[in-house]
């Protein structure tokens, strides 16, 4: 008969076992209720398209309802910080564009820090910009436009959806590399940038091809170039800025699956292998294409080490350009 310390040593073991057990077997299980999608933005742009366009597809894949949720503010602060503080287990997760890692430079103080309060559970998608010119400014070509702003030193000016945006940095990008002299011109919101560019008042922007089109299609604005590392199918005939001149300008509005820092590999990795599954559907493919975006797909690895490159990259721009929200 065995003494009562070893059965109690049995019982131990035993609990430990079934604890052991039980932990996989939960992420195994994962989701068992909706998930959360927050699209930091306003309805409408390229983040609130694709993360509606994710979350239909990846309700099929993991069997649970992924529920997309608007929460604007902040140039997409108010949303990531959300999730950078939320539960890390899963059901609350942010799609979110270059912001992540631009705000984290161009903000004195933030409320989280992009690379270690988040992980990175896939880049999802990216889309090259297009640089589109006024009807008015009287250029139908990248090589006349770089003519024009060398014999015209400070009378080209570019707009933007604000400070900080992707399509302002791209501009600053534009003005280091080429040594072309044009001031920025932030609006609130990439309506009435287009508005003054469509009327003459500003001559150049950076815009999605998202944003673009609806315009360039009517001739309402002119294109010149894309800014990814290839042509965009698209605008096929367009060159893209390293064609004409410009060497790794690559430049793209690309969006991210980021959930909170903690969140167990095993609900990580299930994540991230259903927008794998997801961004191989020929649907979800087509529905994309659209507007010129790309699936892309990362590993968990491929995902962080991409986010890292980005700020750093980024950050470049942003202190060599002096640039402030002030």
């Amino acid at each position: 008969m065995p003494s009562l310390k070893s059965g109690a040593q049995i019982l131990l073991w035993g609990a430990l076992a079934i604890a052991a057990a039980a932990a996989p077997a939960r992420a195994q299980i994962f989701p068992t209720r909706p998930i959360h999608l927050i699209l930091p933005y306003n309805p409408g742009g390229i983040v609130d398209f694709a993360g509606r366009v994710l979350a239909k597809h990846l309700t099929g894949i993991l069997g649970q309802t992924v529920v997309t949720e608007n929460k604007p503010g902040a140039g997409g602060i108010v949303g990531v910080n959300e999730v950078a503080h939320g539960a890390p287990d899963g059901y609350n997760i942010v799609l979110i564009d270059p912001s992540i890692v631009i705000n984290q430079t161009l903000h004195k103080t933030m409320p989280y820090d992009s690379l270690k309060d988040l992980v990175a559970i896939s880049i999802v998608c990216s889309s090259p910009h297009v640089l589109i010119v006024s009807p008015h400014l009287g250029v139908k070509t990248y090589a006349q436009l770089v003519a024009y702003g060398k014999a015209n030193p400070g009378k080209l000016n570019f707009g933007s959806a604000g400070v900080g945006t992707t399509p302002h940095l791209a501009g600053v990008l534009w003005t280091q590399r080429t040594g072309i002299e044009a001031t920025h011109v932030p609006y609130k919101g990439v309506g009435p940038s287009f508005i003054d560019l469509m009327s003459g008042k500003i001559q150049m922007e950076f815009s999605s091809i998202a944003g673009a089109l609806p315009f360039t299609s009517k001739g309402s604005v002119i294109p010149l170039a894309t800014t990814g590392a290839k042509r965009s199918p698209v605008y096929p005939n367009l060159p893209t800025l390293e064609e004409e001149g410009l060497p790794g300008f690559d430049v793209e509005v690309w969006l991210g699956l980021y959930g909170p820092a903690g969140m167990p590999l095993a609900v990580q990795q299930k994540l991230n292998s259903a927008v794998a599954a997801a961004l191989k559907d020929d649907e979800l493919k087509a529905a994309f294409a659209k507007f010129g975006i790309e699936p892309r797909g990362t590993t968990l690895a491929g995902g962080a080490a991409f986010t890292k490159a980005e700020y750093d990259k980024w950050r470049k721009v942003i202190i060599d350009g002096h640039i402030t929200l002030e």
